[in-house]
């Protein structure tokens, strides 16, 4: 509802600007604490008027001609500001919208498809703290996208040819593999143990040149070989993934583009371009206005990383509309460099959200002060620590639904508590900040939801159908306005790939919910308004699950 009113605040701005003899292209419409929308324009239109911005805004405003049943209420000029306020048929018309369309609300019509990679971590051992930022960002831009309306698949590129999988396929032949752990473990367990040996007796480094050489032949055993070990890491990764609600549609091997050879094809088309150069002995593409060229093979004639990687993305860029690369920040050379000749070689570009690290507070996990932490390892902990939480708040409930709730808030907490910084700012995942039920994290939210749960528990029926006049309050109105806010919200994140924006609306709206249960009893209320505020507390749940699935956290009803 928010995006139509929206988009009537354009309607009559523009018709004002018309009439009043102004031209510009920007609107300049924002969310602002003193309006529902209000317009910067007159900033940008005094110069060029030699006006003063309180005059030009002053001027427009009384151009403003509002249709009959309007969203747009009233508007006032505010100094330099035009400021539009909702009408009561925006409140009226909202909470009509969430009784009919209930799960539905708020999706948008967004058209084509994206595809969008994510994860993506070597096959060299589990997952560590520090990809999980990269999971947790990747999944919850598919489902802002998905909301929005897209056609989304997501993918996971696994670099199944290497130096690191040729390390531990040479590990795999060489060390006893722990079958009783988890398999990405015990990979890693190889990997370190091949990467020690290697290091003491460097001449062990040419069994490892020749297994990437073979299987750049095409080599059946050594393709065996690499692929056994790479499926026996993708199996728990894949494990953890789910573990925190994480999925992806496809799994795409980047051997798959050299047995097919079109990494032989891209390489020799930027040949016949001229757009490569020998540099002592490989081949490189030139990078005038990067700090290095981009080695596109090795002096053996073996491709690299990014050459498989051109071919991958020529391929997507023929599958979609779209395609959004979740890298981490020590990519943003790498992936500048592969957009480089994407577009000298005249195909489209992925759009790349690149993230900063996630890190743990000096001393927390002390088990493994230090070291190596898996995800595995953290959401272990994490579960731990929820359960000690629940059971403080639920002592007498049974042990399988605290043990239930707590893997829920568990990995809500984990998720929200990444996902709600933008991702461009670097953060500290710090548990007990994170499961603190009484600040505003994925608890406060999730326990919102379970809230408007229980209080229509506790009702005969929710009725089908509410009058929205009964509401009046003013912390009725203001909860009504911030549901509304929800495909808005949805259609600036799918536009921004950002997130946080989602994160930062659940919390706000949990906070409103809240205001409006304490200002405005339910229950208790008088029988004129008690079907009303009944129905806004069902339209609190709606929107509350909406946003927490957008998030990739569970809803629990009851905690």
């Amino acid at each position: 509802m928010f995006l139509k009113f929206k988009s009537e605040v354009e309607s009559v701005l523009k018709k004002a600007l018309d009439a009043s003899g102004y031209q510009i292209d920007d609107l300049h419409i924002e969310e602002s604490a003193h309006a529902d929308l209000a317009s910067s324009l007159s900033f940008r239109l005094a110069p060029a008027y030699r006006q003063s911005p309180a005059a030009i805004a002053g001027a427009i405003a009384d151009a403003i001609t509002i249709p009959k049943d309007s969203l747009v209420g009233d508007v006032q000029a505010v100094g330099a500001y035009i400021n539009f306020f909702v009408s009561r048929k925006f409140i009226d018309d909202t909470v009509h919208e969430i009784f009919l369309k209930k799960e539905r609300y708020g999706t948008g019509s967004g058209k084509g498809k994206v595809i969008i990679e994510h994860t993506s971590a070597n096959p060299n051992g589990p997952l560590h703290v520090g990809h999980i930022r990269n999971s947790v960002i990747g999944d919850t831009l598919a489902r802002i996208l998905k909301t929005a309306g897209y056609d989304v698949e997501i993918q996971y590129y696994v670099n199944d040819m290497g130096r690191q999988v040729a390390i531990v396929a040479w590990a795999m032949d060489r060390f006893e593999f722990d079958d009783q752990k988890k398999a990405d473990h015990a990979i890693a367990d190889v990997y370190i143990r091949a990467n020690r040996e290697l290091g003491e007796d460097p001449d062990l480094v040419c069994q490892i040149d020749e297994m990437m050489q073979g299987i750049e032949r095409g080599d059946a055993e050594m393709i065996e070989r690499f692929g056994s070990a790479t499926e026996l890491a993708v199996s728990g990764i894949t494990s953890t993934l789910e573990r925190m609600n994480v999925h992806h549609d496809r799994f795409v091997h980047e051997s798959v583009f050299v047995k097919g050879g079109e990494v032989s094809d891209i390489v020799g088309e930027l040949k016949k371009m001229g757009l490569t150069e020998i540099d002592d002995g490989a081949l490189v593409v030139p990078m005038p206005t990067f700090d290095k060229d981009l080695v596109i093979l090795r002096s053996d004639q073996t491709s690299v990383y990014v050459t498989r990687d051109l071919a991958y993305h020529r391929w997507k860029a023929e599958q979609c509309d779209r395609m959004i690369d979740v890298l981490g920040a020590d990519h943003k050379l790498i992936s500048s460099q592969l957009c480089y000749v994407l577009r000298a070689y005249g195909v489209k570009e992925p759009e790349i959200v690149i993230f900063e690290f996630v890190s743990l507070p000096e001393g927390s996990m002390s088990t493994r002060a230090g070291k190596f932490i898996s995800a595995d390892e953290l959401l272990d902990e994490v579960e731990k620590q929820a359960l000690t939480e629940v059971t403080k708040r639920r002592p007498d409930a049974e042990e399988d639904f605290r043990n239930h709730v707590a893997k829920e808030v568990g990995i809500g907490a984990v998720r929200y508590d990444i996902v709600k910084v933008t991702p461009e700012k670097a953060t500290t995942f710090d548990w007990e900040s994170a499961l603190d039920f009484d600040k505003l994290g994925a608890p406060f939210i999730q326990y919102s939801h379970a809230r408007a749960c229980s209080i229509l528990k506790k009702v005969q029926h929710i009725p089908e159908s509410i009058d929205p006049a009964r509401l009046s309050e003013d912390a009725e109105i203001s909860f009504v306005k911030d549901l509304a806010r929800f495909s808005y919200v949805i259609d600036l994140a799918s536009r921004e790939l950002k997130p946080h924006i989602v994160a930062i609306y659940a919390r706000e709206l949990a906070e409103e919910f809240n205001q409006f249960y304490r200002l405005s009893p339910v229950l208790s209320a008088p029988d004129d308004v008690r079907d009303a505020r009944i129905g806004l507390v069902e339209c609190a749940r709606i929107v509350l699950a909406s946003t927490l699935g957008v998030l990739g956290i569970a809803c629990p009803e009851s905690m």
